[in-house]
């Protein structure tokens, strides 16, 4: 384990980690920056890994503390696990928190992981340094029974050559159901009913990035009325706001728009120093 220290508040290693980290029934590979700066935790993509970060880490730079980790049953090293629900996914934010000596972060998370980084914010303010959500997180009523249906059939027929894939970590050790389920999952966590007051409940510096383009699966202008419900969130709620909407579709983001998240991070910490000194 590295040396730490204690800075602002925030239990600080001073030296780089790669490892596993056991939660519940699996264990999560994990790899830490280390360092002075701010501890920035990266929540990936539902079925992605944590080398998708690669360029917003590169162009945020030592300034920071980057933390990144594979899901359960993602990436090549990431256990299986018998469950995969979201609540599993929320525990497993605070047991890499735990394992690394890290009270309090700024999460920033992109699709599944703009959920996750929704809800942690707004069930830790007290620890949550402020949160950058990356074109997910938005509060729409997609889902109903027929699309339901086309989430079963879209995964069972992916599921003929996944197996072929796994092996490179590029797609999960998740068989069709568990990944229709979790999918299914996230679009009720969608709904405006059960979104909404998770997003009206934070009280820390958040900033959305919002993609321009389709993302796999969705249909028509599909995914832009789902954007579009942001509008009103941001109106409820004076500490949410909009950094950037981007050229890229919602899957090369990461890729093609690494330069604006970044750029959000630092909006979002520089929000959150000025929110405690207004405080004092």
């Amino acid at each position: 384990m590295s040396k730490k220290t204690l800075i602002s508040g925030v239990s600080v290693a001073t030296s780089a980690w790669t490892g596993m980290v056991p939660v519940d029934d699996t264990a999560l590979a994990v790899t830490d920056s280390g360092g002075p700066g701010i501890p920035v935790v990266y929540l990936n993509g539902q079925f992605a890994t944590q080398g998708y970060w690669r360029r917003v880490i590169a162009e945020l730079g030592p300034d920071y503390r980057h933390i990144t980790y594979d899901e359960r049953a993602r990436g090549k090293k990431s256990k299986r696990s018998a469950d995969y629900s979201f609540e599993a996914a929320v525990r497993d934010v605070d047991a890499v928190l735990a394992a690394r000596g890290v009270d309090r972060a700024l999460l920033v998370g992109w699709s599944y992981g703009a959920f996750l980084g929704a809800h942690w914010a707004s069930r830790n303010p007290e620890r949550a340094l402020g949160a950058v959500l990356v074109d997910g997180a938005q509060p729409f009523d997609w889902l109903d029974e027929a699309m339901e249906q086309r989430i079963r059939k879209t995964f069972k027929r992916l599921n003929l050559f996944m197996p072929l894939l796994r092996p490179t970590g590029l797609t999960p050790r998740m068989n069709a159901e568990e990944m229709a389920n979790s999918n299914i999952e996230i679009g009720r966590l969608a709904r405006e009913r059960e979104l909404g007051p998770v997003l009206d409940n934070i009280t820390v510096p958040v900033r959305y990035v919002v993609a321009s383009g389709t993302s796999f699966g969705s249909k028509g202008d599909e995914q832009e009325r789902i954007r579009a419900s942001l509008d009103a969130v941001t109106e409820r709620n004076p500490n949410i706001k909009i950094s950037a909407k981007v050229p890229s579709t919602h899957d090369a983001i990461l890729k093609k728009d690494f330069s604006a998240i970044a750029e959000a991070v630092r909006e979002t910490a520089a929000a959150h120093d000025r929110q405690g000194s207004s405080s004092r």
